[in-house]
């Protein structure tokens, strides 16, 4: 994703050092066990939809896609969720990621 949403960037402006503590939090996290970029990736994808948040749906599509996570795969991510989250919060993640994998198409 070319560019961070603007909430994400004012945090960063206001808040530089809890910012640095939170990506140096993540980076470690992730570097601590075997999983891969993509995989993680889709893995907070389903952890956006759980938690409702479009925006965070939004930005790990994207991600994902950066990744190499095909259309299918995204899909499949969030179609998991239907029995654990619900269809109505399924559906509304399944909309948002499509949303974002529209416009992420446009950016090439």
């Amino acid at each position: 994703m070319s560019q961070l949403p603007k909430p994400y960037q004012q945090f960063q402006k206001d808040h530089p050092d809890v910012y640095k503590a939170y990506e140096n939090l993540g980076e470690t996290t992730a570097a601590s066990g075997p999983l891969d970029i993509k995989t993680r990736e889709l893995i907070k994808l389903g952890m956006a939809a759980a938690n409702g948040s479009e925006s965070a749906v939004q930005s790990h599509t994207h991600r994902a896609l950066d990744e190499g996570a095909t259309y299918a795969e995204i899909e499949h991510t969030l179609l998991l969720g239907i029995t654990t989250l619900g269809f109505p919060t399924m559906m509304a993640s399944l909309a948002w990621a499509r949303q974002a994998i529209a416009n992420h198409s446009k950016q090439f």
